[in-house]
C-alpha cells in the first residue's frame, strides 16, 4: 500500500453511449508532484502541501542556468487531449505580459525594448496588424485599460520605476499622446525590476505589485530608531531600507493618490489578476532562493488587504527562514499561508482568469499561470503554463500541467513562458520571451 506521499491512483476509461470518456491522470502529490521537466505532461496533475516542504538544505543550491537555442524546426508545444495549439505571432522582441483591450487588439510589453505593441487579429485568428503603440519606456511590464468595459478611456503601463498612462480610444493602434505619469516613483533598480498593474472591480483602486531588491533581505542591519519602534510604525512584516515598499503590492487610486501598503512579505509578486467571483487580487510569486532544490515552493496565492505572507522572515506559513533565525519569533504565527503551492523555482510570472466561451465549462473561473523556468535547481522545473484548479471560487491546492514542450534537453530551452491571457475568442494567448513568440491554444469538438 503506498502512503500518502506517493502518486495517487488513476481513474478508469469508461465508455458511454459509444464515447471513450477520457481517462482521468494521477494527482502527483508531495515528494513525487516536485519531479523535474521530463515528468511533465499536459494533463498531469500536481498537490503539494505545506506539510510536503522538506527541510532546508536538504539539498544543496545549485546555479544551473539554461541555455535559450532556437526553436527546432519539429518543435511545437503540447496541449491537453481536446485542445490544439498553434503559432500565433512570431519576430517579437522578447514578449512579456500580455493583455487583451475590449476590442480584442492584443496588447504586448516587450520589456527590454521599452515598447508596448498592438497585434490585431484577421481571417482565421492570424495576426493581420502589427505595431508599436508607445516607445521609449522604462523597462514596461503590465498593462491595464481603464475604466473597464467596452469603452475604456486609458492604457496603463506599469514601468520599473513609475505608472504612466496613455488616453486611448478603442482600436488605437498609436498612443495618443505623451505618457501621463500617474505614479512618479516607484521603488526601482537592483533586483526584481517587474511591476504588473490591475483594477478592483468598483474602478475606485490601483494596485500595482513591486518584487523585493534581494533574495532574502540579506545584511538589512538593524531599523531606524530600533526593530521595535520600527515595527510599530510600518506595515506588518515591513522591511527597511534598501526594501521599503518592496516585497509588497501596493494601492493607489486611479490617479495615484493615496499611497498604501496593500499586502506585505511576498518576495516578488510577478503577475496580478482580479478573480471575477470574489473580486480579490491574486499574485503569481517567484519565493526565495538557496535553500536546496525543492525549497522554497513558488506560489499563487489570493492577496487579502493587510496581509503579510511571510518574506524574509518565514516562507509557507510559520516556516522559519534559517538565515534569518530567531530574528522576528512575534511574526510567526501572523503569516498567510498561500493558496496552490508550485514546484520550487518554477518562476512563476504571468497569470490570468479564465472568462472566455470557447473552453469547456470545467474551465470557466479558473486560473491559468506561466512559469518561466528554474535556475537554482539540479533538475529542471518550469518552461510551462499551468491551469490553478478551483472549487466553487476557491483553489483546491492542485494544479494541472497545460502547455508543456520548451525544453529540449538537461540544458537547452527554446521557450521561457511569460504572459497568459485570454483573446476575444475566448483562446488562450501564451507569450514566451526565449524566441519572442505567441501561441494560441484553442479547445477542439468533443
Amino acid at each position: 500500500m503506498k502512503n500518502r506521499m506517493s502518486t495517487a491512483v488513476l481513474s478508469v476509461a469508461v465508455l458511454v453511449a459509444g464515447a471513450v470518456i477520457a481517462q482521468a491522470e494521477p494527482v502527483l502529490q508531495g515528494k513525487d508532484a516536485y519531479g523535474d521537466w521530463q515528468t511533465d505532461k499536459p494533463g498531469t496533475v500536481r498537490l503539494i502541501r505545506p506539510q510536503d516542504l522538506v527541510r532546508p538544505g536538504a539539498t544543496r543550491s545549485v546555479a544551473s542556468f539554461a541555455r535559450v537555442v532556437p526553436r527546432p524546426p519539429d518543435a511545437s508545444p503540447q496541449v491537453p487531449a481536446g485542445f490544439r495549439i498553434e503559432l500565433f505571432a512570431e519576430g517579437l522582441r522578447a514578449p512579456r505580459i500580455i493583455r487583451v483591450a475590449p476590442n480584442g487588439d492584443v496588447f504586448v510589453a516587450e520589456t527590454r525594448a521599452g515598447s508596448i505593441r498592438v497585434l490585431r487579429t484577421g481571417e482565421g485568428g492570424k495576426v493581420a496588424t502589427n505595431e508599436v503603440y508607445a516607445s521609449g519606456l522604462r523597462q514596461p511590464f503590465g498593462i491595464a485599460f481603464f475604466p473597464s468595459g467596452d469603452n475604456p478611456q486609458w492604457v496603463y503601463v506599469a514601468n520599473t520605476d513609475s505608472v504612466v498612462r496613455f488616453p486611448y480610444q478603442a482600436g488605437d493602434l498609436k498612443a495618443r499622446g505623451k505618457a501621463e505619469t500617474v505614479v512618479a516613483s516607484l521603488p526601482h533598480d537592483g533586483g526584481h525590476s517587474t511591476r504588473d498593474i490591475v483594477f478592483t472591480p468598483d474602478g475606485k483602486r490601483m494596485l500595482v505589485s513591486v518584487g523585493s531588491l534581494s533574495n532574502v533581505a540579506e545584511g538589512m542591519g538593524t531599523p531606524p530608531g530600533g526593530l521595535e519602534a520600527w515595527s510599530k510604525a510600518q506595515p506588518l512584516g515591513a522591511t527597511w531600507a534598501s526594501e521599503l515598499e518592496r516585497a509588497a503590492v501596493l494601492a493607489f487610486t486611479p490617479e495615484g493618490k493615496e499611497r498604501k501598503v496593500y499586502a506585505t512579505g511576498i518576495r516578488n509578486c510577478v503577475g496580478l489578476a482580479i478573480q471575477p467571483q470574489t473580486a480579490l487580487p491574486w499574485c503569481s510569486t517567484n519565493e526565495r532562493d538557496g535553500l536546496g532544490d525543492d525549497l522554497v515552493p513558488d506560489y499563487v496565492t489570493s492577496v487579502k488587504e493587510g496581509a503579510f505572507y511571510g518574506w524574509p522572515w518565514f516562507y509557507i506559513g510559520g516556516n522559519e527562514d534559517p538565515r534569518h533565525a530567531g530574528a522576528r519569533p512575534d511574526l510567526k504565527d501572523k503569516v498567510t499561508a498561500p493558496d496552490v503551492l508550485i514546484q520550487p523555482h518554477s518562476a512563476s510570472l504571468g497569470m490570468t482568469f479564465y472568462q472566455g466561451s470557447q473552453f469547456p465549462p470545467e474551465y470557466q473561473d479558473e486560473a491559468f499561470a506561466a512559469e518561466h523556468g528554474s535556475w537554482n535547481r539540479s533538475k529542471r522545473t518550469g518552461y510551462k503554463v499551468i491551469r490553478i484548479k478551483m472549487k466553487d471560487g476557491k483553489a483546491t491546492g492542485e494544479y494541472e500541467d497545460f502547455v508543456t514542450g520548451f525544453v529540449v534537453s538537461d540544458t537547452e530551452v527554446w521557450g521561457r513562458p511569460v504572459g497568459v491571457t485570454v483573446a476575444k475568442d475566448g483562446s488562450l494567448l501564451v507569450s514566451e520571451d526565449g524566441n519572442g513568440t505567441i501561441w494560441r491554444v484553442t479547445s477542439t469538438p468533443r
